[in-house]
């Protein structure tokens, strides 16, 4: 049974969510503030923990800040569909996911569960090698193959690719891509991230124009699936 810390100032939807969680097998944890939250990670030791960036005593930042002081679980961000911005911080400060309000029961279970396996895949070694279909991609020897034949990157594309893969199944924001594969002095330059995502689709995906491997999550970053 995996472990689950709801974070909410909303009564409503803490309740709805607990319910439905434990329904369908979750041990749920919740709290209705920052503080709480704090308390509760470090005493319950969630699998995955979902939260509201709108809650009344600290920001959902200072939250994301003070669980990655100490611990890599998996965090989803709660965020309306307005808050694009405030959902990039988050993601930028150590959140692994998002989901917008209002969502679906199922997406939000699916979003739980890869963020579950994530986290166990985290602590231990990332895996060297991703196969999907007929993409294989080698990260210790930075190479790539689709159908067998190999595929041609210029160092740009496998830095770019190299973050995505290396980050499979997560949301990558759009400063972390810039400033991991440009430098610490980029970050707006998302025009460079469309150019570049663009060449891999040509070369990686069987039909660039409906990628399946290589996905923008618009406003927020990419994302890369296998």
């Amino acid at each position: 049974m995996s472990r689950v810390l709801v974070v909410d100032d909303e009564p409503g939807l803490r309740r709805a969510l607990s319910i439905n969680l434990s329904a369908r097998g979750w041990e749920v944890t919740v709290a209705a503030d920052g503080a709480g939250a704090l308390e509760a990670a470090a005493a319950g030791h969630p699998d995955v923990v979902l939260l509201d960036l709108g809650l009344p005593d600290l920001d959902g930042l200072e939250v994301i800040a003070g669980i990655r002081g100490w611990s890599r679980v998996p965090i989803i961000v709660l965020t309306a569909r307005t808050a694009s911005a405030d959902a990039v911080d988050a993601l930028d400060a150590g959140a692994d996911d998002y989901v917008t309000k209002p969502f679906a029961m199922d997406v939000l279970l699916a979003r739980l569960r890869a963020a579950v396996r994530r986290g166990a895949d985290a602590s231990g070694a990332a895996p060297e090698v991703l196969d999907s279909g007929d993409l294989h991609i080698d990260l210790a020897r930075r190479t790539v193959t689709r159908g067998g034949e190999a595929v041609k990157l210029t160092p740009t594309e496998w830095h770019l690719l190299q973050v995505l893969a290396t980050n499979a199944g997560r949301l990558v924001t759009q400063t972390q891509l810039l400033q991991e594969v440009w430098g610490p002095s980029y970050g707006r330059e998302t025009n460079y991230l469309r150019v570049y995502v663009g060449q891999l689709r040509r070369k990686l995906e069987r039909v660039p124009s409906a990628p399946v491997h290589l996905i923008t999550e618009p406003g927020m970053g990419y994302r890369f699936e296998l």
